[in-house]
């Protein structure tokens, strides 16, 4: 693994107390209703400066970073935001309720040397998926008028050996919380400042050797390389340059609290779709049984299903009918992507997107035309896009057609297909709880 950090973060309250109205969920999962809920508090929240404009997942006018940049600095001139005098590294518990049980997650924030992509000796950092464009774009600007990362890469190691874990956990047992916050969506929030040498490299040792693989920070983390390389064209990256690192919260693999839920999908903008046409074009690749009820029956039938072959729910919008399809073929990508390891061709979503969207909805229903895509993470949120509602996820008015559900991705593929080099799709994961954004900032400058 790259060599862990303590940094001197800058935070609400010198870095203790609550901090519930301060801090926000990550910018790409808000949409403009849910910033304003966040800022009607009359609080200086974290979003007003994290989600210059809406919706986010592209670049807006720059006058909006501008006046981000502009807000940052007046909130650390004003004192709502300090900069801590001595580095140190933050153990960090999210409580949360997830599929009928209450979870424990437990990582730890520090600053890594924000290396390229790709294995290294000692331990390198590695891509999960792919990106997109827009968000870069955005984050791009915003770092450079703020010149600070605002919120946290999610990061994953392997920790077979456990020893991380016990670190983390033996430093939440020795005393209480520094800082709390609780949002809307109920889920707790604790950190724990370690500026101990002593602590800091117990934790450093535990992940000796070790790869990190981002769970969820793609495009955050590829801003920040691209900012290093901005500032080395300017001619202002010294070799100590704050820059350099990038910060991440650290969860281990071994961590009994970490648990992934499903990224849907919702497809619209087809010209010639009616379900009954897609159901014919797409009978030539999957076997079809059609479940009775709503889309949260369909959604529980797919659970049901046995998890070691894919099956795929599709919800149709306009007649609310509902299908399981599984692939005839136990490999139905192993013609097109030979060359790709198993574990990546077997994935639920690049099934749906090289062969449910790209060889079947695309040159069948839609004369060879890109498809529009929304990512909705719950049975609830398709189904407001399917009224014509516009979400975090994507949608709007007259956007849906076809909902695609799926179960959600193992941990163990994200590992195997990262140490093969490869990408999954966009949002092939979602690592549920988002990490907070305002409990720690990195200042590069």
């Amino acid at each position: 693994m790259p060599a862990i950090y303590p940094f001197r973060a800058v935070q609400y309250h010198d870095g203790g107390g609550d901090v519930s109205k301060l801090v926000a969920p990550p910018y790409d999962v808000l949409d403009k209703a849910a910033k304003d809920k966040l800022l009607a508090h009359d609080q200086p929240n974290i979003v007003a400066i994290d989600l210059p404009h809406t919706p986010p997942k592209e670049l807006g006018p720059i006058e909006t970073y501008q006046a981000a940049g502009e807000r940052y600095r007046s909130w650390l001139s004003s004192g709502t935001l300090t900069r801590r005098s001595t580095p140190a590294i933050f153990a960090y518990r999210q409580t949360f309720w997830f599929e009928g049980k209450t979870h424990q997650r437990c990582g730890m924030a520090c600053t890594v040397d924000a290396a390229p992509f790709g294995p290294r000796a000692g331990g390198g950092i590695l891509p999960h998926e792919e990106t997109f464009s827009g968000p870069k774009e955005d984050r791009f600007a915003l770092m450079k008028e703020t010149r600070a990362q605002l919120s946290p890469i999610f990061g994953l190691h392997a920790d077979e050996r456990g020893r991380a874990v016990a670190v983390i956990h033996d430093i939440m047992k020795s005393g209480r919380a520094s800082m709390t916050a609780r949002m809307t969506d109920d889920v707790l929030h604790e950190v724990w400042t370690i500026d101990d040498p002593g602590r800091v490299g117990a934790y450093a040792d535990a992940l000796a050797g070790e790869d990190i693989f981002i769970a969820d920070g793609h495009h955050r983390y590829t801003t920040g390389l691209n900012y290093i390389k901005h500032l080395e064209a300017a001619g202002v990256l010294s070799p100590d340059h704050p820059a350099r690192r990038s910060m991440m919260v650290l969860v281990p693999m071994s961590d009994p609290g970490l648990v992934i839920g499903p990224t849907h999908r919702v497809l619209g903008g087809m010209k010639g779709y009616t379900f009954d046409a897609f159901k014919a074009a797409a009978g030539e690749h999957f076997l079809f049984r059609e479940i009775a009820g709503d889309a949260h029956a369909l959604h529980a039938a797919l659970v049901a299903t046995p998890r070691n072959e894919c099956h795929l729910a599709f919800h149709d919008v306009a007649s609310k009918r509902g299908l399981i399809g599984t692939p005839k073929s136990k490999d139905p990508l192993a013609a097109r992507f030979a060359g790709k390891p198993l574990a990546w061709r077997t994935l639920d979503v690049a099934i749906i997107q090289y062969l449910v969207v790209e060889a079947i909805c695309q040159p069948k229903l839609n004369a060879g035309q890109p498809v529009k895509w929304a990512f909705p993470h719950a049975v609830d949120e398709v189904l407001e896009i399917a009224r014509g509602h516009e979400t975090g996820a994507g949608g709007g008015a007259g956007f849906a057609q076809l909902a695609v559900m799926v179960r959600p991705t193992p941990l163990s593929a994200v590992r195997d297909v990262s140490r093969a080099g490869e990408l999954m799709p966009q949002k092939s994961t979602f690592f549920y709880p988002k990490l907070a954004t305002g409990l720690f900032v990195n200042p590069l400058e």
